[in-house]
């Protein structure tokens, strides 16, 4: 696993809490880290998914050292109910998502991620679909803008899209390096030393992918796949994605706000939730983790866990009850 680092390796296994005998789920295999410390932490059956083939052929190996343990699926995590039901699989005792891009696909300058090493303009996580350069090419201004804006959050959104628009009337971009350098020549230098292409450069990535669509359809179908006792752990390294995070969870956790006590509704007692928090604020690398792995600086662990269901009273309980009543 050369050029991949884990993120939050220890915290993420220890809010997973592997068992022996269980049955989990690797949403995001990447380079295989989060993976063989779960199989190394307790002796447990445990699927991958990853949408990228590269991913799932670089697994090979950490498969052929736990042959009977590791299954691995090429597909989107997104789509995660449905891989694991062609597989036989319809219930789970834990889930991991690193939300992350592979430090692999950003290092691969033939993947077109990064602006650091000039390559196609790529940023596919699969092998199909439509890529950065056919949406550079195809968007409209407004469209084109509108995404930097929501997915990037990038206030000189408009500035940007019209300068994209001028450039590819002249020629196709068709690389990183001649994007970053059109994005540069209408930006100034970010006062924290932060490249002016990188907020444009992960809103692209978001919407080649799809990255948002696919955490909101893998958090609906993960909560649904625990068993009782069972553990979502979820790393995200952005706002977009930390935010749909944690209000996700909190609303299955039953901390959405309540009605006013001046309200009738109020007086109802609510029914205990199904999922619990394992922690109200989001886990966050140490110091000593971002210094020797500065990408992690952004990283935000969230968990939960879904509860036993509350004990029904019985029918003969209710009679039982009312027995002796006049």
């Amino acid at each position: 696993m050369a050029g991949h680092i884990p993120v939050m390796l220890n915290e993420i296994v220890a809010a997973l809490a592997p068992r022996s005998g269980g049955v989990y789920l690797d949403g995001t295999f990447g380079g295989g880290g989060y993976a063989a410390a779960i199989l190394q932490a307790a002796d447990c059956i445990l699927w991958a998914i990853d949408r990228d083939p590269d991913a799932i052929a670089r697994g090979a190996g950490l498969q052929a050292r736990y042959p009977a343990r590791l299954r691995l699926i090429q597909g989107q995590f997104g789509d995660m109910t449905t891989l694991l039901a062609n597989a036989g699989v319809d219930c789970l005792d834990g889930i991991v998502l690193d939300l992350g891009i592979s430090s692999f696909q950003i290092d691969d300058p033939a993947r077109g991620f990064s602006f650091r090493a000039d390559g196609p303009l790529d940023m596919r996580m699969g092998r199909d679909g439509t890529s950065a350069a056919d949406l550079v090419r195809n968007l409209d201004e407004r469209d084109l803008a509108d995404m930097l804006f929501e997915f990037g959050e990038e206030r000189a959104s408009r500035r940007i899209a019209r300068a994209i628009v001028a450039a590819r009337a002249q020629a196709p971009i068709e690389t990183t390096a001649r994007l970053a350098e059109i994005i540069r020549s209408v930006l100034p230098p970010d006062r924290s030393g932060i490249d002016p292409a990188t907020r444009s450069f992960q809103a692209l990535r978001i919407g080649v992918n799809d990255e948002l669509g696919e955490v909101e359809r893998a958090l609906a179908q993960a909560v649904k796949l625990l068993k009782p006792g069972g553990r979502l752990v979820v790393v995200s390294f952005h706002s977009l994605e930390d935010r749909m995070v944690k209000r996700f969870m909190g609303e299955v956790a039953g901390r959405s706000p309540g009605l006013s006590r001046h309200h009738p509704g109020g007086l109802v007692e609510r029914a205990r939730p199904e999922y619990r928090l394992l922690s109200v604020k989001a886990g966050r690398p140490t110091e000593a983790e971002i210094a020797l792995n500065p990408r992690s600086r952004s990283a935000r662990l969230r968990a939960l866990e879904r509860q036993s269901p509350p004990r029904s009273v019985a029918h003969d309980d209710i009679l039982s009850d009312h027995e002796g009543i006049a």
